[in-house]
């Protein structure tokens, strides 16, 4: 079964969080999403909210 990816085609990881600004993971979390068990991606899931509201703010104040 295909594992359901929050990636949004908007890889961007130049910000000191080192989350991706499209999607907020990080980098080693969406190389390996496939590989995680569905406890680890839906514990990553439940962050990414609160990391692009993170990122959002930081973006502004550029």
């Amino acid at each position: 079964m295909a594992v359901k990816s929050p990636c949004t085609d908007v890889c961007n990881f130049n910000n000191t969080k080192g989350w991706c600004e499209g999607c907020g993971r990080t980098l080693q979390e969406a190389r390996e999403w496939r590989k995680l068990s569905p406890f680890h991606r839906k514990k990553i899931e439940r962050d990414l909210p609160s990391r692009l509201k993170i990122l959002a703010i930081k973006i502004e104040e550029r």
